[in-house]
């Protein structure tokens, strides 16, 4: 039987006694200290089946959140009428932190300013993260929060209906997990709206990814304890994704160009299909490898384990509307007009044509790895960054193409 634990804001004796009853709104400015003290023992006392409700109000805490345990469910009255502002934290790395936590469920609240990032989970099992608003309320800034949200390390994830705004990383963020569902989402303002790094298995479906610097990105990066592969990101409405990259110098998401509508970097087995893809000003689809991306960015030494190669690339039927006509980068704005003209834009898909050597058989890459589109009128340039841009082609014949199509996620939790 569920222990069901409901927070009143100032009303801390009610709290004690346990009485369950509804607390007014609150839009106060100054630190709400009895209710942080009240919600910080909540957490720290949590048991497996608790439920710890959060009533509408805007609350002001001073320090970071936390939860260590299983089973917890925080549920507040909604994403726009519970809202904790993290804007005066003076302690704590982010908003709330929640570690080793199976069966975890965050929903209906919103995390507001906070000095680190919004919420980060790590380490878990079956884990919800649903209609929760992550955001910073000034906007993009090279001084928010790196995260939204932010879950890593886990297994069986479902990121649903949420909103992420303008974090100087990425608004939701799966990183180096297993069994992934992202979808019904909101991402806007965001360095990257949307990233799924060194994951295996994940769904990015029925989500809404502008104004980002880069809408939908699936990354490999080096030095994790795991490469990614198996991502699906199809339904999804990417527009505009053309806002300033403002991540702090030498971050891993720092080298994305804005106007990037979805890029992969040294992944495999990606499918981006049926996807509404519109007026990204660099590329509606740039596919990378890590090195070709990394030169303008950290420039780290990997390890020669590291694959930087993205192999096995399936594009079809997306449409693609606009895209290409103002490039960031330097060399991308070079390119452009070189190629087409003062008037002209780059293709719908941008690609560095760097293959790893070593899978070449008889100078040609097998078709299990390509990068393939079946996707009527896309148009593609190979800009061959392998051989210093010698060869740079818009041919598409080599990329027409089908791959063996993945499965679809499936996960009891998001049924």
């Amino acid at each position: 039987m569920f222990k069901r634990s409901l927070i009143a804001a100032t009303v801390v004796a009610a709290a004690l006694a346990g009485c369950e009853q509804s607390a007014a709104p609150q839009q106060s400015s100054a630190p709400d200290v009895d209710f942080q003290k009240h919600l910080i023992t909540q957490l720290v006392q949590a048991k497996p089946g608790d439920v710890i409700e959060i009533p509408e109000g805007h609350y002001e805490l001073t320090r970071g959140l936390s939860l260590n345990g299983n089973g917890v469910t925080i549920r507040g009255a909604g994403m726009d009428k519970t809202v904790l502002s993290f804007k005066n934290q003076i302690q704590g790395a982010e908003g709330l932190l929640v570690k080793n936590a199976d069966n975890f469920i965050l929903e209906d609240l919103a995390l507001e300013d906070a000095k680190g990032d919004a919420l980060k989970i790590n380490e878990g099992e079956n884990v919800i993260v649903r209609r929760v608003r992550t955001e910073w309320t000034n906007g993009p800034d090279v001084n928010n929060g790196a995260y939204g949200i932010y879950p890593v390390q886990t297994t069986n994830v479902l990121i649903e209906d949420n909103v992420a705004i303008a974090a100087s990383d990425a608004g939701i963020y799966v990183g180096q997990s297993h069994n992934i569902i992202v979808r019904g989402n909101r991402a806007e303002y965001n360095v990257a709206g949307i990233e799924i790094e060194n994951s295996i298995g994940a769904d990015v479906y029925n989500n809404t990814a502008k104004h980002n610097t880069g809408g939908i990105l699936v990354f490999n990066m080096p030095n994790l304890p795991q490469p990614g592969h198996g991502t699906r990101v199809y339904d999804n409405i990417i527009h505009e994704n053309n806002t300033e990259n403002f991540a702090p110098e030498g971050t891993a998401v720092s080298f994305v160009p804005a106007g990037s509508g979805v890029m992969i970097v040294s992944n495999d087995q990606v499918e981006v299909f049926s996807n509404d893809i519109k007026d990204n000003d660099t590329s509606n689809i740039l596919v990378s490898s890590y090195f070709t991306a990394n030169d303008t960015a950290t420039n780290n030494s990997v390890t020669e384990a590291f694959d930087q190669f993205p192999e096995s690339i399936y594009i079809y039927g997306n449409t693609f509307t606009g895209g290409g006509s103002s490039p960031d980068h330097l060399e991308l704005k070079a390119l452009r007009i070189a190629e087409f003209g003062l008037n002209g834009s780059l293709p719908d898909i941008l690609w560095d044509g760097v293959v790893n050597p070593e899978k070449l058989v008889d100078g040609e890459l097998p078709e299990q790895y390509r990068l393939c589109i079946d996707n009527e009128d896309a148009s593609i340039i190979n800009v061959d960054a392998g051989n210093g841009f010698a060869n740079i082609s818009t041919d598409i014949t080599p990329h027409q193409c089908q791959l063996a199509k993945l499965d679809p996620i499936k996960i009891a939790i998001a049924e």
